[in-house]
């Protein structure tokens, strides 16, 4: 393990020192997550199974052929809001770390104790970043393929086969990855630690202000980390989103455990 101190924290958020980490770091927290699952998963599977089921929402609501264009963005969005979602992860996690009993029911605490409000905040701020990436998403796909009417028209298997074979399907594909990578990106600046942080009892300015600077101080880690989720989430989707009722909270426990590597509570 290789911790030392960020330079350049500003002035009165001693509090709140972000330290640089190493890659070691990480493969502790993702062991630390790991452990949590193992301990906990009888009372949180059930939960977890919830975020399986949006994959298959997104689905249906994609019936229509004139919404294929969305059924991607509907999907790879939901990674958007699963900072605001794995809250309950980071309060079962803070408990066993304290020591305190971590029963299922905690899962729910962070939505209903005194720091809801900072959580409703940050969801928000998801939220509308959320639907921003659609919006855009939309418009990366009305700009290529055409979206509306004319795609209910050519169906599914048309449809499939016009952004598979043609340029114009390319184009949307590849404009498509460097949006959605822009705005994972965003989703992980501004989320890194902002949600542990605010489940720890800090505001959410200074929460997505001490992510940001977590950022700036460990780009690699950070890059590392992002690369991590996104190869877990990808994993977690085969087959048919069930791998994501493990996958997420893993993921929920070791990013509660690497704010704690992150910054000094």
């Amino acid at each position: 393990m290789t911790i030392t101190h960020a330079s350049g924290a500003p002035a009165g958020a001693a509090a709140h020192r972000v330290r640089r980490i190493s890659q070691s770091d990480l493969d502790w927290a993702l062991a630390e997550g790991w452990r949590d699952f193992r301990a906990k998963r009888g009372d949180i599977l059930v939960i977890a199974l919830l975020y399986p089921v949006l994959g298959f929402v997104a689905a249906a609501i994609t019936i229509d052929n004139r919404l294929l264009p969305l059924f991607f963005p509907l999907v790879a969005g939901v990674s958007i809001l699963g900072p605001a979602a794995a809250s309950g992860f980071y309060e079962i996690a803070r408990r066993r770390e304290a020591g305190l009993d971590a029963g299922w029911i905690h899962f729910v605490d962070p939505f209903r104790g005194p720091n809801r409000y900072s959580i409703e905040i940050l969801t928000g701020c998801l939220v509308i970043l959320f639907l921003c990436w659609l919006a855009a998403a939309s418009t990366v796909a009305a700009i290529t393929v055409g979206y509306g009417p004319a795609v209910g028209v050519v169906g599914a298997e048309a449809f499939i086969h016009r952004v598979l074979y043609t340029t114009d399907g390319w184009t949307m594909i590849v404009l498509g990855m460097l949006v959605g990578f822009a705005f994972a990106v965003a989703t992980l600046v501004l989320g890194l630690v902002s949600f542990p942080m605010v489940v720890d009892g800090a505001d959410p300015w200074t929460a997505v202000m001490t992510s940001i600077r977590a950022v700036r101080a460990n780009p690699a880690a950070t890059a590392s980390w992002g690369l991590r989720v996104a190869g877990l989430l990808a994993l977690g989707c085969l087959p048919a989103f069930i791998g994501l009722a493990i996958v997420l909270p893993v993921l929920g426990y070791a990013t509660w455990h690497l704010y704690t590597r992150l910054v000094e509570r």
